[in-house]
């Protein structure tokens, strides 16, 4: 069953801001309008010349249940200069403020809470307005759907950005070690959490190579892409990259006096094996060396029913 749930996002010109919102997974409505102006039913006049005080902006309708309202403010936030006040891209004026305009309070919370984390990643300020919505009017026919209309139209954002991976860290939680011992194996638990290393050539992943993801044996959350998967000859699984870069964490390892680097699961802190840089030069050049105990295969087949529909894109060999 859908839980639709809606946001009001302004980032400058409407036209890009609608155009990327529509490509995220689990947006299901766009509509391009203007918000919490002085009068009812504004021209798009109005708006540029005759100052109203509304702001161009965007109705965002989606199911919570494919993607939540903080991986949207991340989305959101990769398109806009978030210290800038009343200028994004080539357009100045308050129409082309940074807005977010909630219904629920409890959206206000969420809200808060991603903006402090963006803060910690400026000295300036934040200048996004956070209120709440007080009026939405739908803006002319000719505006909605704009770039679709009008493919070269003007637009002041990367709309690639909404096709980059996010994988949102609060669905996943670390377990308690009763609840570790009572889930994983032996072997699962002693590579894991004790750091142990599988043999080569006799673990389950090494010469497996069918389309799909790879998790956190831990907790689910997704680390590797069959597509970034090869055939190192080592003995155990290896991959060029993980799906994305925050899935992991590093530490220096200089056991069995040997200087390697270690490869952490983000949430569930579980050791996944080593990463190398000799791995193919023309793919980047590491070789991410990881433990069969430490991950589970999704196969492509099972990634929509197991809630892994939005990775389903990073598969593109073996389809």
């Amino acid at each position: 069953m859908k839980n639709i749930q809606e946001i009001y996002l302004a980032g400058g010109c409407f036209w890009g801001v609608e155009a990327y919102m529509q490509r995220i997974n689990g947006v299901i409505e766009t509509v391009s309008g203007y918000a919490n102006g002085k009068i009812e039913n504004p021209t798009y006049e109005d708006v540029i010349y005759r100052n109203s005080g509304h702001a161009e902006t965007v109705r965002v309708v989606y199911d919570v249940n494919i993607v939540n309202l903080q991986t949207l403010l991340k989305y959101y936030f990769r398109i806009i200069d978030p210290i800038s006040l009343n200028k994004q891209g080539n357009d100045r004026g308050t129409q082309y403020r940074t807005g977010i305009y909630y219904t629920k309070e409890a959206d206000r919370k969420i809200i808060e809470k991603e903006i402090e984390e963006l803060q910690k990643n400026y000295s300036d300020k934040i200048m996004v307005e956070v209120i709440p919505l007080i009026r939405f009017d739908i803006a002319e026919e000719y505006h909605q759907d704009y770039l679709k209309k009008n493919p070269q139209g003007y637009c002041h954002i990367d709309l690639s950005k909404a096709d980059e991976v996010m994988i949102d860290e609060n669905k996943y939680f670390r377990l308690t070690e009763e609840e570790l011992r009572s889930k994983l194996t032996d072997k699962q638990y002693k590579v894991t959490q004790l750091g142990d290393t599988e043999r080569a050539f006799n673990n389950e992943y090494w010469d497996f190579f069918k389309p799909g993801i790879y998790v956190d044996i831990t907790t689910g959350e997704p680390l590797f892409s069959s597509d970034d998967k090869f055939n190192s000859q080592c003995g155990w699984p290896s991959f060029i990259k993980t799906i994305i870069p925050e899935v992991v964490t590093y530490n220096k390892d200089n056991s069995f006096n040997m200087e390697r680097v270690e490869v952490v699961s983000r949430i569930g802190k579980a050791h996944l094996g080593h990463v190398f840089n000799d791995g193919p030069k023309e793919l980047g050049g590491l070789r991410y060396c990881i433990n069969s105990a430490a991950i589970e295969f999704i196969s492509l087949d099972e990634m929509k029913i197991k809630g892994y529909e939005y990775l389903i894109r990073t598969i593109k060999k073996g389809k």
